[in-house]
């Protein structure tokens, strides 16, 4: 795939293991880091809470493959209802016009 040609923005939080003092950005990437302690704004954070309330909460698993089932059915389901995804995702600050 040719990166190139795209413009990228990553959104992320200040954890240290995100930040690089001699980090060299492509010309097409920006980084946007949110402020400190505000998990509501990243839209991943969502993402996790819907699938470990859904498909991990009260279980015990008997493998890791048991595991790695749950974490797939729940993100086939939020790949299967767009939507519903966009709800939990969409933050007006993150729409961009080209």
């Amino acid at each position: 795939m040719d990166f190139e040609k795209y413009f990228v923005i990553i959104l992320m939080d200040k954890a240290g293991w995100h930040i690089s003092r001699g980090l060299e950005l492509p010309e097409n990437i920006r980084i946007i880091h949110q402020p400190a302690h505000s998990p509501e704004l990243n839209p991943v954070e969502h993402i996790w809470d819907d699938i470990r309330e859904k498909y991990f909460v009260n279980r015990i698993f008997n493998s890791l493959d048991a595991v790695e089932d749950a974490l797939c059915e729940g993100i086939n389901s939020l790949a299967n209802h767009p939507q519903y995804l966009k709800s939990l995702t969409y933050f007006p600050y993150l729409h961009v016009t080209l």
